[in-house]
């Protein structure tokens, strides 16, 4: 079986509902569920968060990160910690534990090394673009994370699967690229119900075509990916330049603030979202 054979059959796969979540995954699934409606008890999201650890880890240390603990008190519980985030906020850190789950846990050194390596490019990716939406291109934050945070979620499931298709993490990733990153990819996000305006985001940042001046979602998403410190292991590329030329252009047209100036900054945001975001 080639490589566009595999991505087909993976594509099936996952239409006929045979996409499985490991017991944390599931779980957190369940949680963004039940926090989609706005009258949620706090308390009753407080319980459901506190069984799963991993992912009350994430909450509170996302709650007393510079961007949401302004005041510099430190809060220790789940329910102060959902009262400071907010639900949107939340359900997005769910996401964050089915995102990086979904891997699995049965993989190789090299396989293992290459979901690491793709979780810490995502969580740069997610705390750029919401530094990025709220400086730059003026979109909501919140949506901008959580479109970094799952942007990358068809890469991690194409790792899931190498134990059964060796090849697929073979070579150079210049099919996955052409073919099975947009094809997986809208496949997953279709199973995990991402909100329309967000997997719309994500389809033109496959595209990698950046606006000027930016000031879409997708446009946050561009930045974001191309100034993540740590590149994804999947080589994925897009159509902007890169470095410093890409950098001049972009300040060019943002204004009176540049881009560099508004990264300075927002540096210690965006190494304390980073660091809380990691598992």
């Amino acid at each position: 079986m080639d490589k566009k054979e595999i991505f087909d059959s993976l594509i099936s796969r996952i239409a006929k509902g045979e996409l499985a979540f490991p017991t944390s995954a599931q779980m957190a699934l369940k949680i963004r569920q039940t926090l989609d409606n706005p009258d949620c008890p706090v308390d009753a999201a407080a319980k459901l968060i506190q069984a799963e650890p991993l992912l009350a880890a994430r909450v509170i240390a996302i709650a007393n990160s510079v961007v949401y603990n302004r005041s510099g008190r430190e809060i220790t519980d789940i329910r102060t910690a959902i009262t400071r985030l907010g639900f949107q906020t939340v359900r997005s850190l769910a996401m964050v534990l089915v995102t990086r789950q979904m891997a699995g846990n049965a993989l190789s050194r090299e396989q293992q090394d290459m979901a690491d390596q793709l979780w810490e490019h995502t969580a740069h990716v997610a705390s750029l673009a919401q530094v990025i939406a709220r400086r730059v291109t003026h979109q909501d934050p919140e949506a901008a994370m959580f479109a970094g945070i799952i942007h990358e979620v068809g890469g991690f499931f194409l790792i899931s699967c190498a134990h059964e298709f060796p090849t697929l993490l073979e070579n150079d990733f210049s099919e996955w690229i052409e073919y099975g990153e947009v094809e997986i990819g809208r496949a997953v996000l279709k199973v995990l119900a991402v909100p329309k305006s967000i997997e719309t985001a994500i389809e033109i940042y496959w595209d990698g075509f950046l606006t000027m001046p930016p000031e879409t979602l997708a446009d946050t998403l561009l930045l974001a990916e191309n100034l993540a410190p740590i590149p994804s292991p999947l080589h994925h590329v897009t159509n902007i330049e890169r470095g410093d030329e890409a950098m001049s252009r972009i300040e060019m047209v943002i204004g009176e603030e540049t881009l560099s100036e508004i990264l300075e900054e927002s540096a210690n945001e965006v190494r304390s979202l980073t660091d809380a975001l990691k598992f």
